[in-house]
């Protein structure tokens, strides 16, 4: 499996658990005025770097690509930035963050454009050892 894959993965693992925990809070407290930032951690978290993970895994060419690697690193950066605001803003009513929420939500956007641009750039095969020395 390509290295993006499992950075991407390993990624989503944390963020469900982090969402899963947040889950867990609600429940036992009977507050559930977090669940938007539940749903962030589980879908923007969880899923969709899972689902990154799978298509990079599935196209090997674009995985090995340097534009894969600055995917990874603003999407996670943009969650990064985001989801603690977001929790904060519904859970605790913290309107004081809405500004880094914004901030993380670009970030966020410019990495889901980068992927964009990935997807529909065209693929180039990947060159491997033995068909270099058959040549």
């Amino acid at each position: 499996m390509p290295r993006i894959s499992e950075l991407f993965f390993k990624t989503a693992i944390i963020f469900f658990l982090l969402g899963i925990a947040i889950g867990i809070k609600m429940g036992i407290s009977g507050d559930h005025g977090a669940f938007p930032a539940h749903a962030h951690f589980n879908l923007l978290g969880w899923v969709t770097s899972a689902i990154f993970g799978g298509y990079y895994a599935l196209n090997p060419a674009k995985a090995e690509k340097r534009l894969a690697m600055i995917h990874y690193g603003l999407y996670t950066l943009g969650l990064v930035v985001m989801l603690p605001p977001l929790y904060l803003k519904y859970a605790y009513g913290m309107d004081a963050v809405e500004p880094i929420l914004g901030i993380g939500s670009l970030i966020v956007a410019a990495g889901v454009l980068v992927f964009a641009y990935t997807v529909f750039s065209p693929a180039q095969p990947v060159r491997s050892a033995t068909a270099a020395t058959a040549r």
